[in-house]
Order: structure tokens, then sequence, then C-alpha cells
């Protein structure tokens, strides 16, 4: 954990659920490793809810290696990668090469079936505080120099973005008395499906505390800009982590926030959450001191900036897998993003699909329909992005069915069946879960009383007498006053059960009261799986084709090479007439390949106009088509 020793948030929150669904590491390690846990956002309804806690970083690190080293199968190898080692590329795959494995700082090689580019920061790196600058990563960690020169040899668009980390402060050289205390949640909510609670008491867990700027800590900023290199780049930042100079120049004349974190149970170190810096060590010291409750902290660690590498993520498909180079994955901030989760997200993707790829299985693809993890990877080979992307909620269309409380409903199954990566005992959880929730939940609608029974039973929930009787359990469950307690009070057999288990009590309640939500998106979901079903070919040329399409759009096509329909309609630019033809051409060029596919094979060409070899893909376009999945889709885009 190089930056923030936390874990989670609003939208982040969701991607740990999701990846811990599909059987990865970070949700559980730290739900062993947390010493405090909050629940964010939860003045609006669980669709939203952020599950974030602070983790103990030399905890976290310790809990990551014992069970990295003690994976079977795994042999960890520490050294820096420079090279890559390339051969002729495969005939059925796009791509002008393959990669075969890498070639260490030492000169020796590691061959691979695939390979998976995980480089942080640390691609052409440099560290920057006030006026000096020089090469690393991270504050004492050399930078990837040799790979990303073999990386921009090979084509790739690079781009460059900046990040930066606040000072770190000696806990006990801080004044809490006066400031806010913002207490961890009662019970602690954990990250994993598997974790009953988390390991560290309720009691026990550490506060967070808040205090703000000082308009004298805008003047030390605002006077000191030219001795900042950092602030003055032209290099694209985090919009959403920007630095205290970013925020003091937008927003003058404002208090701003800064979290005070600890950093550990046994630590002294605190980690001011909200001031990263990059202003020289000494003026960095002044801003401290001028913050409330600061006055006397010592500054530990200065902080500092990073600008690093990015590969534009538009060169990807929707497994990670490189177009340029084949077998070549990659996952984290190397495709412009920022956060542990969302490198988690894509990590396990990129995971999943690198070992799919070497036994020659299909790809392991989430939709945008499907999970959080699937908007943020659709996003990115899209759209692509300018400035280090984070994952919230308002990027998601389908957030209300996209929750984190059923994260294993929609993931862990497809994980066990079709990648292989769900171990046995969580498929095992998640089939139980299943199960009892659609038990739960037809024994709810299958309990009905009249309005006035209801009444009777449970006072406390004001039930509105326009409701048709009978009127079922379940939807007496919709009422943000019932719960699944109030109803087994009321009607103890055959509800007494559903309310011992409390994830599952909780769950049956979100799903009662989100019921008519997902019903109501659930047309728009088949909607977007139509259009993500009609795939296009991967070595289609877009000049080549025969489609009423303008020289700018398929320039945007060529440029974006999007693999559906779908991915289609969400590129800037494209028009719905666009749309409309290029769906037009894939139906005409799926139906005569059908054709082809009927007629008995005479080595010879039919008579009449064919499409060239670059226009036509080999691979049949999957997909059934037909004059009403046009109007629909036509109806859709516009």
């Amino acid at each position: 954990m190089s930056c923030n020793p936390s874990f989670g948030g609003i939208g982040k929150g969701h991607l740990m659920r999701e990846v811990d669904a599909l059987d990865g590491l970070c949700g559980r390690l730290c739900d062993r490793s947390g010493v405090h846990y909050k629940v964010l956002n939860r003045c609006k309804g669980p669709a939203v809810w952020g599950l974030r806690a602070q983790i103990d970083r030399g905890r976290y690190k310790e809990n990551m290696q014992k069970e990295i080293l003690n994976t079977p199968l795994l042999t960890v190898h520490e050294a820096s990668v420079e090279d890559l080692l390339l051969t002729e590329p495969e005939p059925d795959h796009p791509g002008k090469c393959q990669v075969t494995g890498v070639v260490l700082g030492d000169g020796s090689t590691v061959h691979a079936g695939s390979v998976i580019l995980t480089t942080g920061t640390f691609l052409r790196g440099m560290v920057l505080i006030g006026l000096e600058m020089h090469p690393a990563g991270r504050l004492g960690d050399q930078p990837a120099i040799g790979l990303a020169q073999t990386l921009e040899k090979l084509g790739f668009a690079v781009g460059r973005l900046k990040t930066g980390t606040p000072p770190r402060l000696a806990k006990d050289t801080i004044d809490f008395s006066g400031l806010e205390e913002r207490a961890a949640d009662n019970p602690p909510v954990p990250f994993s499906f598997l974790s009953e609670a988390v390991w560290i008491k309720p009691e026990d867990q550490l506060s967070c505390y808040l205090t703000r700027t000082t308009l004298k800590a805008q003047q030390i900023i605002c006077d000191n800009l030219h001795l900042n290199n950092h602030i003055r780049e032209t290099t694209r930042g985090p919009r959403y982590c920007p630095s205290l100079e970013s925020k003091v120049l937008r927003f003058p004349n404002r208090e701003h926030q800064v979290w005070l974190e600890p950093e550990g149970l046994e630590s002294n170190v605190i980690y001011p959450q909200g001031m990263s810096m990059t202003l020289p060590p000494e003026l960095q010291e002044q801003v401290i001191k001028s913050i409330p409750g600061l006055e006397k902290a010592k500054m530990l660690q200065p902080g500092y900036g990073v600008q690093y590498d990015f590969l534009d993520p538009r060169q990807l498909t929707a497994s990670l897998e490189s177009r340029l180079v084949q077998r070549l994955f990659f996952a984290g901030q190397i495709n412009g993003t920022t956060g542990y989760e969302e490198a988690a997200a894509q990590g396990v993707i990129a995971g999943i699909n690198a070992c799919l790829r070497v036994h020659g299985k299909p790809p392991f693809i989430v939709s945008r329909t499907e999970g959080y993890i699937g908007v943020l990877i659709d996003d990115l080979t899209t759209l692509g992005t300018s400035e280090p992307y984070r994952m919230f909620t308002s990027r998601v269309e389908f957030r209300m069915s996209l929750r984190p409380d059923n994260a294993d409903a929609r993931l862990t199954h497809r994980g066990f069946e079709e990648a292989g990566c769900v171990s046995q005992q969580r498929y095992e959880q998640a089939v139980k879960m299943r199960a009892a929730l659609e038990d739960g939940i037809a024994t709810l609608k299958s309990l009905q009383f009249s309005i006035s029974k209801w009444s009777q039973l449970i006072p406390e929930v004001p039930i509105s007498s326009s409701r048709r009787s009978p009127v079922s359990a379940f939807d007496i469950l919709q009422y943000p006053e019932a719960n699944m307690e109030v109803l087994a009070r009321a009607v103890p057999e055959p509800l007494g059960k559903l309310a011992q288990w409390r994830e599952l009590a909780d769950r049956l309640k979100i799903e009662a009261a989100y019921e008519w939500c997902v019903v109501n998106q659930q047309q728009e979901i088949e909607e977007v799986r139509r259009d993500e079903a009609l795939r296009l070919p991967e070595d289609l040329d877009y000049f080549a084709i025969d489609a009423s399409l303008s020289a700018e759009v398929r320039e945007k096509l060529d440029s974006n090479r999007p693999q559906t329909i779908g991915a289609v309609s969400r590129i800037p630019g494209i028009t719905p007439a666009a749309i409309v033809n290029l769906l037009r051409f894939v139906k005409t060029n799926h139906r005569k390949t059908e054709k082809l596919q009927a007629l008995p094979q005479t080595g010879k060409y039919l008579a009449g106009k064919m499409y060239s070899e670059k226009a036509t893909s080999q691979r049949q376009i999957s997909g059934e088509f037909s004059e009403e999945d046009e109007s629909t889709f036509v109806k859709m885009s516009l």
C-alpha cells in the first residue's frame, strides 16, 4: 500500500465486493487488517453505500505476503522487468507479434504463455519535490525505463499522468483535543462474503479526526508556487484527489478538509488525507503548522508528486489483452486508472483471461449490465481517459441492480463455472445464499393478510390504505419502518428462522426495497445485452467496408476498435445514423456468411459482389438478428 492506508469508498467499495465475489484477496485481507470500518453514504439507499476501511499498513502487508507465499503452484521471483520476449503472431488473432516471456534486469529470462504488466507509477516514473526531480516510481524505488522504451517501440500510444501523496505526520505530536472525531461503525461491516465478522473488536477500532486548512496555509502556497515544478506541469493529475495546491488555486479563500487517518494500531504515523503537496519540505512544514491541531506536528516524510507513463487503454480488448501484442495483458495505473480498488478489479480480470488465453478458452468478460468491473473496463477500452480514472456510482447505468450486497449472486457462479477462479467453499456458500434468498422471497410473498390485519400485527409500520388487499409480507418489507425482526415478531412462524440469519435478513430487506426498480430496469438491461451480443470482427477494416459512414466516423471506429454495437454507441462523436448503418452492414454480412456456410463447398467463388478479405472477418459474427431487433436498437440509440 504505497499511498493511502485505506480501501473502499463510494463506488470503490462495489469494486471490492466484486473482486471478492471472484475470489480476489483484498477484501478478505482488509477484514483481517482494518482498524476503522465505515459504510459511507448511509443517508442514501443500500445500492450506493460505500464500504470503506482504514487499514493497518504493516498487518496488511504481512497478511498479503503470507497468502501469496503459501499459494500452491505460485512461484514468486523478485526482480525488475526490462524487456519483453517476442515472436511471430498467431494467425487467428489480431496483433503484430506475440509475447513469450520477459527479460529481467540481470539479463535472465522468464518464459510464459501470457504476460500481465501492472507497472503502477513506475513506467518512466519521476518524483518531484519542490524544484527537485529525480527518476523513481515511488520514493526510494527505481523506475522502469527499459520496459517503457520497449512498449513505445512496439507502437503503443503513450501518455503522461501525475499523482501525489501527502506528508506523513507523527501521531504523538498532534493535538486531537479540538478536532472533530469520527468514530468507526459498530458493528463493522466486512468486505468479504466469506467473513462473518472482521478481526477487530468494535470497541478497539481507532477514530479518524477532521481538521481544516486556513487562509495562512493558502497564503504560503500562493507565495511559493514558483518553487513547485509539479503544480506548473501540464500533465493531468487526478480530478477527484487533487493536491492541496490545486484546491487552493481552483477554490481560493476556502477552508479545505484534512482527514487525519491512522496507519495502524501500533503505528505512530498519521496520514493527512486531502493534504497532498509537492512544495519544498521546509514550506510543507509551514503549511502543516498553520492548520488547527497540527501546530506542533512533526513531519516524518514530506509529500511528493509522481509523473509516469500510461498506455491508451483503447488499445486493449474487454479481456484487457493488447491488440498490438498477442497474449500481453495490462492492469492498473498503466491503463490510466487511479486507486487500489480499480487496480484490483483490472488485475483479477487480466489474471483470469491470461490463464484462459493459455488454455485456449474464450475470454471472461464482465459487461456493464453485470458489474462495476464491467463499467470500469468498458469505459477505459471504449472511451479511453485523459486523466486518472476513478470509479463512481454515477458512472453506472444500472446501479439499482448492481449493488454491493448481491455481487456474489452476479459474479461468483460465473467465476466458478467459466473462469475456474472461485474456490469450492465460496461457490457452495453462494449457492446456499441464492437458495435461501429464493426460498425467503417465496415465503414472504406467500404470506398475505388484509391491510387491517397487518395494521393490527405491526402498528409501528404506517401501511398505505390505498394498497390493494391482500398484502404480502414482502410488500410490507418495502416500508422503511419494516425489517425482518419486526415481521418475525408479528408472525413468528414461518418468519422467525429467516430473521435469525442476519445476513439473509438484511439482503431480503434490500431485495424488497429495490424490487420495483430492478423489474423496471430489467427491460433496459436486456436491450443493452442484446446490443452487446452484436459483436464486431476484431480485424474489420472500417475504411474498406461498404457502409454509409463518414470519414470522421471511420477514423473514430478504427481508432477505438469497438468490439460490439453497444460499445459503438458509447463512442463520442458517433451519430445514431452511423450506428444504424453499421448495424445494417453487420446484419447483411452475417446473413451472407450464413448463406455461404449453407452451400456445398465447391472451392469456387459465387458470382456477384464479394467484400475484400480486409473488409470482412474470417470469423462468423455472432448473434441472431431480425428487423424487430434493428427497430428496437434504433429506438434505444436515438
